[in-house]
């Protein structure tokens, strides 16, 4: 049997222009630990990329660079708001609570996978700050979310708006971030800096790279000692240009928007095979469907793998479809959900 797999776009191969790069790249001996002439690019590239001057800094997963960036805004006395389901929340192992020294992750409410400014509101009044709490430090959203949606500029504006009158940072963790701008067809600045974006994790793995993610600061002055805490942490990679190399072409070449503008194609098709299945509006390359135990059957016996969603006694299934699917993969997983 043929197994087709829909799990997670980590589980895609590298694209050819970054294997390119890494075979560039790899051309004896250089500087280590950022001081090759590829890292030097870094700031350069990202400051072009979203036409505002940044720092940007290599770190070789998105966990780490959620937590480390968190941890640069958040003291070990803050508190981090972000969106119940979160990645940070339920599938970062405390990472961020562990590099902060100690802040607490508190959930708000979401629709859709999406924090609403009401439900901001609401948490921030329902948790009144003295000196017997901890401190609202930072808010931390997900672009695009873990169900799929994603932020207009003008919602991030909303929260980034309410987040600063109480003094907080505004972290997106930008895992399937191209998809997200893909989707919007905007500038990638206007879902960041310019909508209220302090500090944004960029990933690039989950969009044909390898190991290879970013941590942009959208004021300079706020990473004044994210290289420290990325040295301490250990993500300060010794072989530094191989990270710096990948995300160099995967902005420089488009492959970013690329990649994602065919993820994206692939997923809607999904989407509406899946029909009334469908539990969110699909805007980035994930579909969640609910399933009955007869379709569930037909398609794992068909080849197609697909996680499991929200809990035990669901039937709530994930369908994740990545930068190098096979066109034939959306095809017949359309035609299997069409015949069921």
């Amino acid at each position: 049997m043929t197994v087709t797999r829909f799990l997670s776009d980590n589980t895609a191969s590298i694209c050819p222009e970054i294997m390119s790069a890494l075979l560039a790249a790899n051309c004896g001996q250089v500087h280590s630990y950022g001081d090759d002439e590829w890292s030097q690019r870094l700031d350069a590239a990202f400051s072009r990329h979203f036409e505002h001057e940044v720092r940007a800094f290599a770190v070789s997963t998105g966990t780490a660079a959620n937590a480390l960036s968190l941890a640069t805004i958040t003291p070990p006395y803050g508190a981090v708001l972000t969106p119940r389901g979160s990645h940070i929340l339920d599938d970062e192992c405390g990472a961020c609570e562990f590099y902060s020294g100690g802040a607490r992750l508190t959930p708000v409410a979401a629709e859709d996978g999406l924090m609403t400014p009401q439900a901001l509101l609401q948490t921030l009044r329902s948790h009144p700050a003295s000196v017997h709490t901890v401190q609202p430090a930072a808010l931390s959203i997900t672009q695009a979310s873990e169900c799929g949606t994603v932020y207009t500029p003008v919602q991030i504006r909303a929260l980034a708006d309410i987040g600063s009158e109480s003094g907080m940072r505004l972290h997106m963790d930008g895992a399937r971030f191209a998809c997200a701008v893909a989707h919007l067809d905007v500038h990638p600045a206007d879902v960041t800096w310019r909508a209220g974006v302090d500090v944004l994790s960029f990933g690039a793995t989950k969009n044909g790279a390898l190991a290879a993610e970013a941590v942009v600061f959208f004021d300079p002055k706020l990473a004044a000692d994210f290289e420290l805490r990325r040295k301490r942490a250990g993500h300060l990679i010794s072989k530094h240009r191989f990270i710096a190399a990948q995300l160099l072409a995967y902005l420089e070449d488009d492959v970013w928007l690329r990649n994602a503008q065919r993820t994206i194609g692939l997923a809607a098709r999904v989407a509406a095979a899946a029909g009334a299945r469908a539990l969110f509006p699909v805007q980035a390359n994930a579909v969640f469907m609910r399933l009955s135990i007869v379709e569930e059957l037909a398609l794992r016996t068909a080849g197609f793998e697909f996680h499991a969603w929200g809990g035990e006694g669901t039937r709530d299934f994930r369908f994740v479809v990545s930068w190098d699917q096979a066109e034939s993969d959306v095809a017949g997983l359309c035609a299997a959900l069409s015949s069921t």
